[in-house]
């Protein structure tokens, strides 16, 4: 048996050996973009009104593929919620006591890491950032509130207001694209605005924003989530 397994395991060994090999072999670089790059290298800057290219290409041109993110990861929120749902109205059982020390330091920090998540989905259209940051920024203040106020209790109706409030003004706003500009999430429903500026880029600002308390409710959801049933388990025992 040890044998078969040995052989077994050289096979495929060797296998992924030769596919590698075979993939390093017909390997050819690119030294010049592609037709489809080209032109949002070229033409996605003024036709979007953002400083930032990547951003012009996620939320603009590839929006359908970021509406798809958005949904996955709602889908994992309602999934994780489902499978560790508690009893009804259920609210968070604190695990352990907390130090001065930290909420003193949680009174501090909380604001500052907001307001940096914040910064970083509205300035998404002008530097690096976007949405998807911004919001793993605001629920990682999340966690820290969490840990800090052991004392009070936390439910989910702000976070579920939010995601779907978030959620419904996304999808509108793409719809609106399709009826007011030339398609889904066309940014051109508002004006361009000056080039470089905060106001400007259209729509793409508000559909970060949106993205950035969306993507920010639904992480927070999931890890209180987890903490609801952790309190559970530690309050039976």
């Amino acid at each position: 048996m040890k044998i078969l397994k040995n052989s077994l395991l050289l096979v495929v060994i060797g296998y992924m050996a030769w596919m590698m090999f075979n993939l390093y072999k017909d390997y050819d670089s690119r030294t010049a973009l592609n037709d489809t790059a080209s032109y949002y290298a070229e033409i996605g800057p003024d036709e979007t009104g953002a400083a930032n290219l990547v951003t012009s290409v996620v939320v603009t041109y590839r929006g359908l593929d970021t509406l798809g993110e958005v949904t996955i990861l709602f889908l994992t929120a309602a999934i994780i919620g489902l499978l560790l749902r508690t009893e009804k109205g259920s609210r968070l059982v604190p695990l352990r006591a907390s130090s001065e020390f930290l909420i003193t330091a949680a009174r501090v920090l909380i604001p500052m890491i907001t307001l940096i998540g914040v910064y970083i989905f509205i300035n998404g259209h002008l530097t690096p950032g976007g949405g998807f940051q911004g919001g793993a920024v605001l629920a990682s203040t999340f966690i820290l509130l969490l840990i800090s106020i052991s004392n009070k209790k936390l439910g989910h109706r702000v976070l579920e207001f939010t995601e779907a409030i978030s959620g419904f003004s996304f999808v509108l706003i793409g719809i609106l694209g399709i009826i007011l500009a030339s398609g889904f999430l066309d940014n051109h429903i508002l004006p361009l605005g000056k080039f470089g500026t905060l106001f400007s880029a259209g729509a793409i600002p508000v559909i970060y924003s949106l993205i950035g308390l969306k993507v920010g409710a639904e992480l927070s959801t999931i890890i209180l989530e987890f903490n609801q049933i952790q309190g559970k388990e530690d309050e039976v025992s």
